[in-house]
């Protein structure tokens, strides 16, 4: 039997359950930060293929399979653009330790599994990672729509054809 993964809010905490076990939990107001790993450009839901989530101490790495970018994510929009913390990077970009990442066999894909590790054990890795944001998935869907403009001004220096 296959192991199913999610997360949901409860209160002001976010829970992790595997199968129907919770697992993990995270107060929300402790969270620094979110960072969003995607491949390809990150314009729709499905190129998103792990948040890494940093509190004070901790770096929690939550796979697709979790739900945390809809259900977490999506449900609680002005949560998240009050707190200016989300950030995006695309996949090539965002090396993670090697045991933190799932090797390819058969159908199994190379990205990380659920993980809570100590901030200090990752936070060399995440410094480097190039880091677009702050931005919401709603203010990087505007930013998008503007950028596909003629003559946009959202992006300084950059010509348009």
């Amino acid at each position: 039997m296959r192991t199913s993964w999610r997360t949901a809010w409860q209160g002001q905490e976010i829970v992790i359950y595997r199968d129907d076990a919770a697992v993990d939990r995270v107060n929300a107001q402790d969270i620094q930060r979110v960072v969003f790993v995607h491949q390809g450009a990150g314009d729709s839901p499905g190129e998103l293929l792990y948040a890494i989530v940093e509190t004070a101490d901790d770096v929690l790495v939550l796979p697709d399979y979790t739900g945390f970018a809809g259900r977490v994510n999506f449900e609680r929009h002005a949560f998240w653009a009050e707190r200016a913390c989300v950030y995006w990077v695309p996949q090539r970009h965002a090396a993670l330790p090697a045991r933190l990442r799932r090797g390819r066999w058969l159908l199994r894909s190379a990205e990380p599994a659920y993980a809570r590790v100590p901030r200090a054990e990752l936070g060399g890795w995440l410094d480097g990672w190039p880091l677009d944001g702050p931005q919401t998935w709603e203010q990087r869907k505007w930013r998008r729509i503007e950028n596909s403009r003629p003559f946009s001004n959202s992006a300084p220096g950059q010509l348009r054809a």
